[in-house]
């Protein structure tokens, strides 16, 4: 007999699928057996994993990329690629300011990043034709276009095309990465604020594992403090509401020894019936999953790489005390300690957003200084401690806006154009690639798709990008369509 918090089931027989919903939805170690497998962890995706082409190694570059995912859109007119000679109503409010890239016209709302810009390159010509927030952001983040039409939803769904990093993630168990402490993937706080109106509970699409299954999805952070309308809300707050931890793993309640000694126990419970559900193909995965779960606040170096309050009051207010400086803070922290694919979020917090349809004045005051303090302070921090050589640094918006504002400064979307910073690993700082037109709207050199950016990760990580995974049916499936790596960018 096996008791699941106070219920029995037997289990010779076997157990049926209800059953082990049952027992997952009951809470084990705080994460539910739903979520850890969902219905498209199908056994022929499973008995695959190790007999999945890789393709033709490559050497890699980097050893780690933190993804900067400024949702919304930032303007490139307001940002890295100004036109000070276009018409008042397209050049912006907003002057340029000298920089150490010749020929770079930058924002003078990013004086800090202006005097670090020979350790960048900026690529003016990124374009694509979702010009749709969640479906941009799912191709910017996956190198695949969604599969919903412009407007058809906001919500990830179990079809999405799995996201880079959980790419990384599930090559790097295939290569014997279940083992480590740290998670292979993480994606740092990205609840969304007061000015969208929909939930989507944890994710954005195009940052879970998709159709590669819920076992790659990953490891999410959530911050304290909210708001009365439960957003998350980081201005004046105190050491213990910036405080990082693992969702799905801890509640409000504290983890304390006897909890978590209670949740191994339960664990062994579950453990002891296991021979009776061999047969049972998700068994694996979720045993594997709560292994890695239980490591990760378990192990003293993980629980220190969560903790930022390590770091010195200097440093921590270098990157800024926000959301996005001490998430790039954390994100630092996460590589270091071994993590291999962070994504970033800033999105719509403190009430903020680069969505700017109607003025400026967030953007002045707000986005591009926290922007400006905390990305300078990470290629700086980087740098310093030797990690820039081995980390990708990718920062852009998943759309551009338009060129022609409104009466209150404030810009359409424009998926057509729009700038991407990237840095380390080997990119050659200092450097621009693309030209624009006058009015910023069109690239007229050759621009790059979303499936470039994403075929040049994977080939700084030494992943060919002309490797297939299994799909949900088992077919193989390319990880990149068609996309060529950026190699000018290289030195």
């Amino acid at each position: 007999m096996l008791g699941i918090l106070g219920r029995t089931q037997r289990t010779c027989q076997g157990w049926s699928r209800r059953h082990m919903l049952q027992a997952g939805g009951a809470g084990l170690f705080g994460m539910t057996l739903p979520q850890l497998l969902a219905a498209e962890q199908l056994l022929a995706a499973e008995q695959s994993l190790a007999a999945a082409p890789l393709g033709e190694s490559l050497e890699p570059r980097a050893k780690s990329v933190i993804f900067l995912l400024l949702f919304g859109g930032p303007c490139q007119l307001e940002t890295f690629d100004m036109k000070p000679e276009a018409p008042d109503t397209i050049r912006g409010p907003f002057q340029p300011i000298l920089s150490r890239t010749p020929g770079l016209r930058i924002c003078e709302h990013l004086p800090q990043l202006a005097d670090v810009s020979d350790r960048f390159a900026v690529v003016k010509t990124l374009s694509h034709s979702y010009n749709d927030h969640s479906g941009g952001g799912h191709y910017i983040q996956t190198g695949h276009r969604w599969h919903l039409p412009i407007g058809g939803g906001f919500n990830v769904t179990p079809a999405d095309w799995p996201s880079i990093g959980s790419v990384v993630d599930r090559l790097a168990q295939q290569s014997g990465g279940l083992q480590q402490t740290m998670p292979n993937y993480a994606v740092l706080p990205n609840s969304l604020g007061s000015l969208q109106e929909y939930n989507i509970n944890l994710h954005r699409p195009g940052e879970t594992a998709g159709w590669l299954g819920r076992r790659f999805d990953p490891f999410v952070t959530r911050i304290q403090k909210r708001d009365k309308d439960d957003n998350p809300y980081w201005r004046d707050c105190t050491d213990e509401e910036l405080n990082f931890q693992v969702d799905g793993m801890q509640t409000s309640e504290a983890l304390t020894l006897d909890r978590l000694d209670r949740r191994r126990s339960l664990l062994t419970q579950f453990d002891d019936a296991r021979t009776a559900l061999s047969d049972a193909a998700v068994t694996t995965t979720y045993g594997q999953y709560q292994q890695r779960a239980l490591s990760l606040v378990t192990a003293p170096e993980a629980r220190e790489a969560l903790d930022v309050t390590r770091e010195p009051d200097a440093l921590r207010d270098r990157y800024g005390r926000h959301l996005l400086g001490q998430s790039a803070l954390m994100a630092r922290r996460l590589v270091e300690a071994g993590t291999r694919y962070v994504t970033v979020h800033y999105d719509c917090v403190d009430g903020y957003s680069w969505d700017s349809h109607r003025n400026s004045t967030d953007v002045k005051h707000h986005l591009l200084p926290t922007l400006d303090q905390a990305l300078s302070a990470l290629l700086l921090d980087l740098d310093d401690r030797g990690l820039l050589d081995e980390t990708l640094v990718v920062c852009l918006g998943e759309m551009g806006r338009t060129p022609k504002a409104n009466k209150d400064w404030g810009r359409g979307h424009w998926s057509t154009l729009f700038p991407a910073l990237l840095a380390g690993a080997g990119i050659r700082g200092g450097t621009i690639h693309g030209e624009t037109d006058a009015d910023a709207a069109y690239a007229v050199t050759p621009p790059h798709a979303p499936e470039d950016l994403a075929a040049t990760i994977y080939h700084t990580l030494g992943i060919n990008p002309e490797t297939r995974l299994p799909a949900r049916d088992g077919r193989p499936t390319a990880i990149v369509d068609g996309g060529e790596v950026m190699s000018e960018l290289f030195g």
